[in-house]
């Protein structure tokens, strides 16, 4: 009788990243799909990378929040739409806003396993070209009118059908345990773990400024893959300061005294796509390229938002559970990591995680090293893209700075879920 050894793992090569500008919704890409983004992002790494030849991506991983049910198999038909061989195989995954992260966790563990030697992953989202639902009376109604076995009985079914059924579906940002939005949940937290307006405004004042700086410095020439039109996030605000965010009246939080939450310190609505490419070392070498940096541990976690604690269990902190357990497994803590990249979902979302790090018995984050080149307040959130964006601009920061170095990603998801993850360079 054979024994099966267990695996030996490889260390997992971030080789580099492409995204589209991020777009504000019913704007520039009111009318692109996430399959012409996606195509559009991995089109520019195949070019970048010359990954035209079959075999030369083992495997291609994507997915999207808002989803048409067209897009059934959306990561393979972006594949047979795009320059990569049509011979490359794909399947898509979603976690909410973590899609984008864990199809990267995905496609790097087959590379660890050594049952792919590279892979390219990552996610789209468009809010503009949401899908509608049919109202679902009428889906009864016609779904009861196909399964007539007559004429009769066909025209019967549908002549039931009234006004009121035409009304469609639309998607709700909402919570379907709560019936409440991600910012009203958000506002909830930010009670609960007493934080200020004018923190929230100075975390997205900063993070408008360093985004910013980052263009003019051209840190993006390699990353980002002109589109529609857009060769900078479309919701960018250069000028942005605590004084003209000060001056936003709050959206969420309305039914409680003082609420803090505004359009200026939340992530708008957005559509775009980003995507990694991943490798073995060997692969790398052979092709003659430099990895940015590997991905040395990642972890997911989830919170109980429904009946927890308001603080401690709220919808997007998850990740606060998540980044004490992986760095204890790692036997790490957040003095090692020269660069924190935290998701900006929210403004208080962001510092209520800091905090709950630091209650966790985490050192504090030095603010200097926190989203160095701004993040979701100032590019903006195409949900299952942002993961995607965050680990080649992470990896990219590591590479930059030369030598050894470490970093560290949290992304808060919808559900109470939250996906996290290490990358290193030697």
């Amino acid at each position: 009788m054979s024994i099966l050894q267990a695996p030996v793992t490889r260390r997992v090569a971030i080789i580099g990243g492409s995204r589209v500008p991020f777009a504000r919704s019913d704007g520039p890409y009111a009318t692109a799909s996430n399959q012409e983004m996606l195509t559009a992002v991995v089109d520019g790494l195949v070019e970048r990378f010359g990954l035209e030849q079959p075999g030369a991506v083992g495997e291609f991983v994507a997915g999207a929040v808002l989803k048409h049910a067209r897009d059934f198999n959306l990561a393979r038909e972006t594949v047979l739409g795009s320059k990569l061989a049509p011979t490359t195989p794909a399947y898509d995954i979603q976690q909410a806003c973590g899609t984008g992260l864990q199809a990267v966790i995905a496609a790097a563990n087959k590379v660890a396993l050594g049952q792919t030697e590279s892979a390219i992953a990552g996610g789209a989202d468009t809010a503009s070209d949401a899908p509608l639902g049919v109202n679902d009376d009428l889906r009864r109604l016609l779904l009861a009118a196909r399964r007539a076995k007559s004429l009769g009985g066909r025209l019967k079914a549908l002549a039931r059908v009234r006004p009121g059924h035409l009304v469609p579906d639309i998607p709700r940002n909402a919570e379907p345990r709560t019936g409440l939005s991600m910012g009203e949940h958000a506002a909830l937290t930010a009670r609960a773990w007493g934080v200020t307006r004018e923190a929230q405004d100075e975390l997205a004042a900063t993070s408008h400024q360093r985004l910013a700086a980052a263009y003019e410095r051209g840190f993006f020439e390699d990353l980002v893959v002109p589109f529609r039109g857009l060769d900078r996030d479309q919701n960018l605000r250069p000028g942005s300061t605590v004084e003209k965010l000060a001056s936003l009246k709050p959206v969420f939080g309305l039914d409680a005294p003082n609420p803090t939450m505004t359009a200026g310190n939340s992530t708008p609505l957005t559509d775009g796509a980003a995507v990694v490419l991943l490798a073995s070392e060997e692969w790398a070498a052979e092709r003659g390229l430099e990895p940015l940096a590997y991905l040395t541990a990642y972890e997911t976690a989830a919170v109980d938002f429904v009946a927890g604690d308001p603080a401690e269990d709220g919808l997007l902190m998850a990740p606060a559970r998540a980044v004490p357990r992986m760095l204890e497994r790692a036997g790490l803590g957040m003095a090692d990591f020269d660069l924190v990249e935290v998701h900006e979902a929210f403004a208080s979302q962001v510092l209520a995680t800091l905090s709950a790090w630091e209650k966790a018995g985490l050192a504090p984050v030095d603010r200097a090293r926190l989203n160095v080149t701004g993040s979701s307040l100032a590019t903006g959130h195409p949900f299952a893209a942002t993961g995607a964006r965050i680990v080649a601009t992470l990896a990219k920061l590591l590479a930059e700075r030369g030598g050894s170095g470490r970093g560290l990603i949290s992304v808060c998801a919808a559900g109470g879920q939250g996906v996290t993850a290490v990358l290193e360079r030697p």
